[in-house]
């Protein structure tokens, strides 16, 4: 009889997805409760391991929503902290990082829908899924990073032909350093969550968040030295070096989130990985061309033509095309592989063509 008890914290974790993912088993599990063996069925086991990477994925997926949103609710309470003691304080280094901390917010908002929509099935009118979705979060946020630099810019030069006493200094201080703490904790926490789903738009998020945290860091810097020495010139001088900053970083992520809208090729490191994998079924084939790569959210796409002996059959060359879609979709996972089959003597007749 199988040790159903074995399966319990797996369990409890699967049904927290089920009424989301629509799994009835699942589902029927969590009505009948854990811990009556008598009460499981061996469909209901094999429903479980037949589907357990189906299941462990959306269990990531719907994790991921979850730390989507926890980036939501900390960058909305550390808008607010910023903007009312920048307020206070006068200082135009802190309200600057309240308007950097809003888009990052925006950022946050975006990159929850877009994580939620583009883990979506491919459907009807959509049969290569919404993957792409991710990819128009991360350009939308880039976008907005570098309206905030160009609108820091403008009110620090203005700072700068009209300097201005900055009122309670030890507040802002401490509001820039709670700030960093908060978000340094969830960048982290979104980061991981990133690296596991292979999602652009939490990637973009977690940059956000590291971004905000460094220029937390520096506006609270600024205004304790303004303390110390009396120059207020250096709160407009470091508003203005942490917006070129934030252009910066907002370049390096236009980089990675633009060009997959395009069909941009993977990068040469990924490329060379991918034919070193198709390498590995060498002896089974003479030669593959065509070689051409893309990248749709957090799924990459291969395809290439493969030239096999002309006497090999279909059911053959059908096997070592699963063969080789296994193997790289073991380095990566999301990969969707086309491999279109070529027997030898059509590869001769092309040749002879040139």
């Amino acid at each position: 009889m199988p040790n159903y008890m074995e399966y319990d914290g797996m369990m409890q974790s699967f049904c927290m997805a089920s009424t989301f993912f629509n799994c009835p088993y699942l589902s029927d599990v969590m009505k009948k409760g854990f811990y009556r063996p008598t009460r499981f069925s061996s469909a209901m086991v094999d429903y479980v391991g037949n589907n357990m990477l189906m299941i462990m994925v959306r269990v990531m997926i719907l994790n991921g929503q979850k730390v989507a949103f926890l980036s939501v609710l900390s960058n909305t309470t550390v808008v607010i902290l910023k903007l009312v003691v920048g307020i206070l304080t006068g200082s135009i280094a802190v309200i600057s990082e309240a308007i950097h901390s809003s888009l990052d917010l925006a950022a946050s908002v975006i990159a929850f829908f877009s994580v939620r929509i583009s883990n979506r099935s491919a459907d009807r009118n959509h049969p290569y899924g919404h993957g792409k979705v991710e990819n128009i979060s991360g350009t939308i946020e880039t976008l907005l990073i570098f309206v905030a630099g160009i609108w820091i810019i403008y009110e620090c030069v203005h700072k700068l032909l009209r300097p201005a006493e900055i009122e309670m200094p030890y507040l802002g201080i401490a509001v820039m350093f709670i700030g960093a703490g908060i978000n340094l904790v969830v960048a982290r926490k979104v980061g991981k969550t990133a690296d596991e789903l292979h999602s652009v738009a939490m990637k973009s998020n977690a940059l956000h968040l590291l971004t905000d945290v460094y220029t937390s860091l520096g506006v609270g810097v600024s205004l304790l030295l303004v303390t110390l020495t009396g120059w207020t010139i250096l709160d407009p001088i470091i508003g203005i070096l942490l917006a070129v900053y934030i252009m910066k970083e907002a370049f390096t992520l236009m980089k990675e989130s633009f060009p997959p809208l395009i069909d941009a090729r993977l990068s040469e490191e990924e490329e060379q990985q991918l034919q070193q994998l198709i390498l590995l079924h060498k002896d089974k084939y003479i030669e593959y061309h065509d070689f051409r790569t893309r990248r749709s959210g957090p799924v990459e796409y291969v395809d290439f033509h493969l030239v096999v002996p002309s006497g090999m059959d279909i059911a053959t060359a059908h096997h070592l095309c699963d063969e080789i879609e296994h193997t790289i979709q073991g380095s990566f996972e999301r990969a969707e592989v086309m491999i279109h089959i070529e027997p030898e003597h059509e590869r001769r007749d092309r040749l002879a063509q040139r």
